[in-house]
């Protein structure tokens, strides 16, 4: 029994120390393999780092480790060349693009111009001297750390250079180019200005010429009464008064029947005395008929008289007497009025009111004839059809014209109403002849002397003028 028992016992024992042998065979073997990983790995990573050509890493850890590993394997002075090289190049575009806002706002800053030019050149020439391009930049082995030293000075004293000579210029090219903005802004609106104000003056100069919805065929109705009764419209004799000379005499030529009946009877209803006042009425021969039948059903009150012809009747209006005929059938002058009348209208809102057709109308020009309309006359008042009168105008026939031929309203205000308003001075001719700055006047309402305009001949040297005209 007790053989039995120590036995048992020292087999027990041996067991135990069995299983710490192994135990401690397994972590050795375990360690060992980490090892061999570890080193495998390291292996892996070196050999990767020197193999990878694209440059593509799949983890950020071996992004890490591949920088670490670029880092120690790179050269100083070749990332210290690549940095020098960075900065030059962006300062030859900073001073690249002063240049170029130099140029594009225009400035008289010819020396900065050539001093910028020259800047960016000398960045450039840097690198083609053969001492640095032989040191720096075709060596195949090791950088010169003295041409690179040397190469950086010269650098950084023109990026210094540079950055002063931008500093210096900044604030001048800033203001000139909010100037320059502020200038485009200008042109712009003042672009939209005039082309607004030919828009207003071409919609003024319709609205001005349009008449009211219920006057429209006015002059087909007073046909039509006309035709009717034709017993009610007889012609009648001329009166003696026509032709006194004793009497205060207007001359009013106009194709508007509404309009010339304003200008008579207010200048009636404002007169002392009515009876002494006679109306020279002179249409076209559309609108002659309609004419007498208006006065006709609405007669003039308090005694004034009317004369209403057409100016067929004036035989001395033809072609062959009077240029402005001869220039009204030239096709040219035609077209500058009628084709494309509205689109030629808001080119030039100086020559607007001027390009409307009614100046071909001879009632227009019938002015410059008033002698020869009105022989046997002294004196004529001439009232253009958008008058109203609002006083008596009687004492205008006491006028002492000293001489003068037309006596007419004051309207020179400024610029206005000049002569280098309605002439061209460019022509050297009418420069010799004329000032630009006389004032001219207006026809709405003018005294004419026809005993002076006779001595002095003024229809024939109104001739002169237009035939000079028709010959240009």
């Amino acid at each position: 029994m007790a053989v039995a028992v120590r036995g048992s016992r020292v087999g027990g024992g041996s067991g135990v120390g069995s299983a710490l042998r192994n135990f401690f065979s397994y972590r050795i073997f375990v360690s060992a393999m980490l090892s061999l990983l570890f080193i495998v790995t390291l292996c892996v990573l070196f050999s990767s780092n020197g193999s990878q050509h694209d440059g593509v890493i799949l983890t950020s850890g071996n992004t890490y480790v591949q920088r670490t590993f670029q880092a120690l394997n790179s050269d100083p002075i070749k990332t210290r060349l690549d940095m020098i090289q960075r900065q030059a190049v962006d300062h030859i575009a900073l001073v690249n693009a002063y240049a170029a806002y130099a140029r594009n706002l225009k400035l008289e800053i010819s020396r900065q111009l050539k001093m910028f030019d020259d800047l960016a050149s000398n960045f450039g020439d840097l690198q083609k001297k053969p001492n640095y391009r032989s040191a720096l930049f075709e060596s195949d082995g090791p950088l010169d750390e003295d041409a690179l030293r040397q190469f950086e000075k010269e650098v950084k004293d023109k990026i210094k250079l540079a950055r002063s000579l931008i500093a210096e210029a900044k604030e001048s090219y800033d203001n000139q180019l909010k100037i320059q903005k502020l200038k485009d802004t200008i042109f712009a609106v003042n672009e939209l200005l005039v082309k607004a104000k030919k828009n207003d003056a071409f919609s003024s100069l319709i609205s001005a010429k349009s008449t009211p919805k219920s006057l429209h065929c006015l002059s087909m109705r007073l046909m039509e009464e006309r035709i009717n009764h034709p017993d009610n419209y007889t012609d009648e004799a001329p009166k003696p008064e026509f032709e006194d000379p004793t009497l205060f005499h207007y001359a009013l030529f106009s194709d508007n029947v509404i309009a010339v009946a304003v200008v008579v009877n207010s200048t009636v209803r404002n007169a002392n005395e009515p009876w002494k006042h006679v109306f020279h009425v002179v249409t076209d021969k559309m609108n002659v008929a309609a004419m007498k039948v208006w006065f006709k059903m609405k007669p003039v009150e308090r005694g004034a008289h009317v004369e209403i012809r057409s100016l067929e009747e004036y035989s001395f209006l033809n072609s062959s007497y009077v240029p402005v005929l001869r220039q009204l059938e030239n096709p040219t002058l035609q077209k500058f009025y009628f084709e494309n009348s509205a689109e030629n209208a808001t080119k030039d809102v100086n020559n607007m009111k001027y390009r409307n057709p009614k100046y071909l109308s001879m009632l227009n020009h019938l002015r410059f004839y008033l002698p020869e309309m009105f022989p046997k006359l002294h004196r004529i008042l001439f009232l253009d059809d958008d008058v109203v009168v609002q006083k008596d105008l009687s004492a205008l026939w006491s006028i002492d014209m000293d001489g003068k031929v037309n006596a007419a309203v004051e309207t020179c205000f400024g610029s206005f109403h000049r002569y280098g308003q309605y002439l061209d001075f460019s022509n050297p001719y009418i420069k010799s002849r004329f000032n630009p700055k006389a004032c001219a006047w207006a026809f709405g309402m003018n005294m004419f002397d026809l005993d002076e305009w006779r001595r002095q001949q003024l229809t024939e040297q109104y001739h002169f003028w237009q035939n000079l005209v028709s010959t240009c």
